[in-house]
């Protein structure tokens, strides 16, 4: 594929099972059961290479999409701790804090 960038392949690969190829597999196969549906033929039983082809179609480019995804987010992390690096007075220490501190006391009322 030529939308990702040679940055891109050093980024492990996303699982098969993801969220955008299971989505566009479902959309896949659902267009060629209403294919079937809009032609009067049965939905189920009609055309199952072409249910099959659609929903492989929609698995490919749903996995795509999640490695894009991942390039784009890996690359926003990495820019943003790069300016966290360059730019420390932006972005002081906390002080620690314990619970008791952060909580109010608690009082029961009866």
């Amino acid at each position: 594929m030529g939308f990702a960038a040679d940055e891109a392949k050093g980024l492990p690969p996303p699982g098969i099972l993801n969220r955008n190829s299971v989505w566009l597999a479902g959309v896949g196969w659902c267009s060629a059961m209403l294919q079937n549906a809009i032609n009067h033929r049965p939905p189920m039983r009609a055309g199952v290479h072409r249910q099959v082809l659609l929903a492989t179609i929609g698995w490919f480019i749903g996995y795509h999409i999640t490695k894009h995804e991942n390039y784009t987010y890996a690359r926003l992390d990495r820019d943003m701790n790069e300016y966290i690096r360059l730019h420390p007075q932006e972005f002081p220490a906390k002080e620690k804090r314990t619970m008791a501190e952060i909580l109010e006391p608690f009082h029961p009322v009866r």
